[in-house]
C-alpha cells in the first residue's frame, strides 16, 4: 500500500502548542508477509507497543519555555495527553518522579530515534545530557530519560519503538 495522505493516527496538541505526533505505521508481534493491506495504527488502543510490536512515530517537541509560560494550563495539557496517548498515563503513573525533573520517564520499549529538524537535549539520570541536532541518532533501551528543547522553535524527531518484555 502506498499513500501520500496525512497519517490518520495523529494529533497536534491544543493545550501544548508545538507538541504533536503521528503514528506512521504499526506492526503486530506476529507480523506476516505479504502485507494484508490493513493499517493497524487505526485499531491500536495503546500508544506504546506491546512486546514484539512496533510503532513508527513522528513527533514534534515544543520549546521548554512553553511549560513556564503563564498561559500554559498543565491540567488541560495532561488531560489531552491522556486522551490522545492511551496507555501512556498508566505507564507514567507508575514512575518515580524526580522533583527537579518530573519529565524523566522510561518505557517498556527499545527506541530508535532520529532528530529530523531542530535541536533536542536528551537528559539522563544523574545529570547526563546529550545535545542532539539534525541527523543525530539515539538508541534507548528501557533507559530513564527526558527530552528537552532549549530553543525557541519546535524540533521534529522520527523513531521506531519496539515493544519489549520487562
Amino acid at each position: 500500500m502506498v499513500s501520500d495522505e496525512s497519517a490518520p493516527r495523529s494529533h497536534d496538541f491544543v493545550h501544548t502548542p508545538g507538541y504533536g505526533y503521528a503514528i506512521m505505521w504499526d506492526s503486530p508481534a506476529d507480523l506476516r508477509l505479504p502485507f494484508d493491506g490493513i493499517d493497524r495504527s487505526l485499531a491500536t488502543d495503546i500508544f506504546f507497543p506491546m512486546p514484539g510490536e512496533t510503532r513508527f512515530l513522528a513527533m514534534s517537541i515544543p520549546p521548554d519555555s512553553l511549560f513556564t509560560s503563564a498561559e500554559f494550563d498543565a491540567a488541560a495539557a495532561a488531560a489531552e495527553a491522556i486522551e490522545y496517548t492511551p496507555g501512556a498515563g498508566e505507564i507514567f503513573a507508575g514512575e518515580i518522579f524526580e522533583v527537579d525533573n518530573p519529565d524523566m520517564h522510561e518505557t517498556p520499549t527499545v527506541d530508535y530515534s532520529i532528530v529530523f529538524d531542530g535541536e533536542v537535549w536528551l537528559e539522563l539520570p544523574g545529570g547526563g545530557e546529550a545535545h542532539l541536532t539534525r541527523g543525530d541518532v539515539v538508541v534507548l533501551q528501557d533507559a530513564r530519560h527526558a527530552w528537552r528543547n532549549k530553543t525557541d522553535s519546535p524540533a521534529t524527531m522520527y523513531g521506531v519503538m519496539v515493544g519489549a518484555n520487562k
